[in-house]
């Protein structure tokens, strides 16, 4: 028996040790080519078997594998995979991974895009995987909704008007750029999500920059930046089809080709799509097609060139209309009731809708002056074309009724029972008796066409090892054309419309312009500097300056006649500049510690330079808003943990702010006013813990502080002679800011089974958001508080699973918004009484899901 167990035990030894000298250990570094940057959550895979790990936050692996020698696979999404052997245990120091794009890192140097632990400013990315895994259905900028400092909602509900807040500034003070390239709106600052619907199949990635951000240019970061970067030209041949179902309808198609790059330096990518549903919201359907190109075409060792177009043409019906609490309570429809639509002919007809086509495109071109110099230089130009529906009354007398016949559309003996759809056969039956008289009340859109032209040039130059100097010039011209036109006389041969004063008849049919017709015109010339230094990849730190002049000009057809000296007006400009600095320093390979501060001026909108929409009251003297931003952070990156810490304070001086009174029945007056001041601070906590090699734990916290400084008081106001007639005050001092959630937090499981399948868990919490209110209605100085919405929290669940289809990669994608149906108010508008019955309120949705379908080639 005892020589039995001698034996048995030096078999057990010799397994052992057989076992333990046919494995080896493989260590490594993973970095991506672009930035240079380490690829946290890479896969590592030995080939032939399902034995691997992931990189850690520095982008380090070590695998223990299952033979001697052998080869390992290392890929991680957006770049080239590759295949390494190895014999035995070794370390293989630094692997630097291909990006799977073309040109990606010329469009990251016009991007401004932020590197981790080196740029000093608080920045967040999600890539590709992670927008694909989780926008489904929900509105694109949705997908940054754990992001610290943001708010994120679907607004009315409709297609694409999704909105985003950071900091507690709205869109027109959160600077949005495409591959580097400005899309806030010209005029007022303002982005229309909807124009770029399919943007989330083409994006690369999407950063958002907190604060001051790292870009270059003069843009409206007041709040931050949103940085999205579209793909470029796949490097390798291939290409896929998609399809995604979703609720209430919701279907989409999409096929995408890439060329790979070819010998002789030429790449393209042609990638389209197709949407359309129901909508979640009652009276919501909408289609849209949307389209991607990219061509690229290396001319030699200096020169590159990348021409890209991307857009969608849409139309979606919309809930432009809040309501009170009470009215969702009645309706039949619930959280889904919209009174802007009907029925006409049996047909869904929009009271309220939004179309638009706004291709984008632009031509860069890359050029590599010598080893330490080159330039990169984007020309773009962007047509837009559409706009909003509405209602339109007539300006006659109509017989039966006295005022504006305009009331039809929201009185509800026009509705098909208690809080239904408007019966627009009602109003086409009582136009056509209304015969010679011709329309009383119609449909009409609001269209806001543009052209914009812009060129964006880049000079980077390493002066020393240390030292980087980044200089250019950004140029734009814009042009503003608005108007409205008629679109369904419903039933009558015409509506008289008399603000026209070129057209004394006032009579109008469909596809003639009525109410207003002008041009905006905005001119922009900019240049900006910046010096980086970075001594041993220790410590980094930058300054940079700005300058642009912005100019606006005024053209009106329907108030002034041809021969009119006032027709047009004369060029308005405003100037306007920024500094900003900061420095990050690492104390260790796991701590470092980052200070950033500036100061910029930022024009007064289009609007604030004429108030009341007339080439007469001409608010020469708008003040520029002026912006004091200061940040610290700290960054922690450890073996399992990675975590952020950042306090900020924003002091916004001067915002825009201007207010038209009716003096009498022919004078208007305005006032201009300064003053109107807001400090927007608070901290901001983020971190991912990698529990396992196959789960890792997410989350945020982000308290605000934000509010109205002080009270604004006696406030000129002006008569069209710049008389003062009378003054104004608006008691605004420690009211809290509006419309966006001040708490947020956020928890979330990913958990990977394999490769190329995952699980995701999001808790996201809202709390402290108070409903919107103009500052400049706050005129009496007992009025309390604006309506805090109830606090709210919902959960999101999305899976895909990715395998072998024949001879083609594939994957199934399944995700789940407010799995639990969460009842709640997104979005809120201060009523008489700042509390909820006085609230008119926007639902968020309830649950909601879809599934999806892709097949590579």
């Amino acid at each position: 028996m005892k020589k039995f167990s001698k034996c048995l035990l030096v078999l057990v030894v010799l397994l052992c040790t057989t076992i333990a000298f046919s494995q080896s250990t493989i260590t490594g570094t993973i970095v991506g080519s672009d930035m240079n940057e380490p690829l946290p959550g890479a896969n590592v895979i030995e080939k032939g078997t399902s034995n691997g790990t992931t990189t850690n936050f520095d982008g380090e692996f070590s695998l223990t594998t299952q033979a001697s020698s052998g080869e390992i696979i290392i890929s991680f999404v957006g770049y080239t995979s590759k295949t390494i052997s190895f014999s035995g245990s070794q370390d293989l120091g630094t692997i630097t991974l291909t990006s799977s794009e073309v040109g990606l890192q010329e469009v990251q140097i016009i991007a401004s895009v932020a590197v981790d632990r080196k740029t000093p400013v608080a920045v967040s990315t999600v890539r590709a995987a992670d927008i694909q895994l989780k926008l489904g259905t929900q509105e694109f900028p949705e997908v940054l909704k754990s992001t610290p400092g943001v708010y994120a909602t679907k607004a009315g509900g409709g297609f694409g008007d999704g909105r985003i807040n950071l900091r507690g500034f709205n869109s027109e003070n959160v600077a949005v750029m495409i591959n580097g390239v400005p899309v806030n709106d010209m005029e007022n600052g303002q982005v229309y999500w909807s124009n770029w619907a399919g943007l989330g199949d083409v994006t690369s990635s999407m950063q958002v920059q907190r604060g001051l951000g790292a870009a270059r240019v003069a843009v409206p970061s007041v709040g931050g930046t949103i940085n999205i970067l579209t793909k470029t030209t796949d490097a390798e041949e291939g290409g896929n089809i998609l399809t995604t179902l979703g609720n209430d309808g919701y279907k989409k198609f999409g096929v995408t080709y890439s060329t790979g790059l070819m010998d002789n330096g030429f790449a393209a990518t042609v990638s389209a799509a197709k949407t359309d549903g129901d909508g979640y919201v009652r009276g919501t359907q909408f289609n849209a097609v949307s389209y991607f190109v990219n061509l690229s075409k290396k001319l030699n060792d200096q020169h590159k060139l990348s021409f890209t177009a991307f857009g969608a043409k849409q139309r979606h019906g919309q809930r432009q209309n809040r309501h009170l609490i009470e009215t969702y309570r009645q309706s039949e429809d619930g959280i889904r009731y919209n009174s802007d639509w009907g029925y006409k002919n049996g047909q869904v007809t929009f009271i309220e809708d939004n179309f638009y086509h706004k291709p984008q495109i632009s031509l860069n071109h890359y050029w590599d002056l010598s080893e330490n110099t080159n330039i990169s230089t984007a020309a773009y130009v962007s047509f837009g074309s559409g706009g909003g529906g509405g209602t339109l009354g007539s300006d006659a007398e109509t017989p039966g009724f006295e005022g504006d016949a305009r009331f039809k559309f929201t009185s509800p003996e026009y509705r098909i029972g208690n809080l239904g759809p408007l019966d627009f056969d009602r109003i086409v039956d009582e136009n056509i008796a209304h015969g010679a008289n011709g329309s009383s009340a119609a449909l009409r859109a609001s269209r806001n066409d543009h052209n914009w032209y812009g060129v964006l040039s880049t000079l980077k130059t390493d002066l020393s090892d240390d030292l980087v100097l980044l200089a250019g010039l950004d140029f734009r011209s814009y042009k503003g054309i608005h108007f409205r036109e008629v679109t369904d006389l419903l039933g009558g041969q015409f509506i008289i419309n008399e603000d026209n004063v070129n057209n004394p008849s006032g009579v109008a049919r469909v596809g003639d312009k009525v109410s207003y017709y002008n041009d905006g015109l905005v001119g922009w010339l900019g240049s900006f500097a910046q010096l980086e230094y970075d001594v041993n990849e220790k410590f980094n730190t930058f300054i940079s300056l700005n300058a642009s002049n912005t100019s606006y000009r005024r053209v009106d057809y329907f108030l002034y006649t041809p021969d009119d000296p006032l027709r047009e007006t004369d060029r308005y400009n405003f100037f306007g500049f920024g500094a900003k600095g900061g420095a990050n320093y690492r104390l260790t390979d796991k701590h470092n510690v980052f200070v950033n501060l500036g100061y910029f001026e930022k024009a007064p909108d289009f609007d604030a330079v004429f108030p009341n929409f007339n080439n007469e009251e001409i608010n020469s003297e708008a003040e520029n808003q002026k912006i004091t931003s200061f940040e610290l952070g700290y960054g922690y990156r450890g073996e399992r943990l990675s975590a952020n810490v950042n306090l900020y304070r924003t002091a916004w001086r001067d915002r825009t702010e201007t207010l038209s009174f009716q003096l009498s029945e022919d004078e208007t007056g305005f006032a201009n006013i300064l003053g109107v001041n807001a400090i927007h601070q608070g901290i901001e906590v983020d971190f991912v813990y990698k529990a396992t090699d196959n789960l890792d734990i997410t989350g945020m916290v982000s308290l605000g502080d934000w509010r109205w400084e002080e009270d604004v008081t006696d406030v000129n106001i002006l008569d069209e002679e710049q008389n003062v007639v009378d003054t104004v005050n608006l008691f605004i001092e420690d009211t809290p800011v509006g419309d966006a959630a001040q708490t947020t937090l956020a928890l979330g499981l990913n958990y990977k089974f394999a490769a190329d399948t995952r699980l995701t868990i999001d808790y996201n919490y809202f709390d402290r958001l108070y409903a919107d209110f103009n500052p400049s209605d706050r005129g009496d100085a007992d009025a309390p508080d604006p309506w805090e919405v109830p606090a709210y929290g919902v959960f999101d669940a999305a899976m895909t699973h990715g395998f072998s289809f024949g001879q083609f990669d594939a994957s199934l994608t399944a995700r789940m918004n407010n799995v639990f149906n969460t009842r709640y108010i997104a979005d809120a508008l201060d009523g008489t009484n700042s509390n909820a019955q006085t609230a008119l309120v926007y639902y968020g949705f309830g649950r909601t899901f879809s599934v999806g379908a892709k097949l590579k080639f």
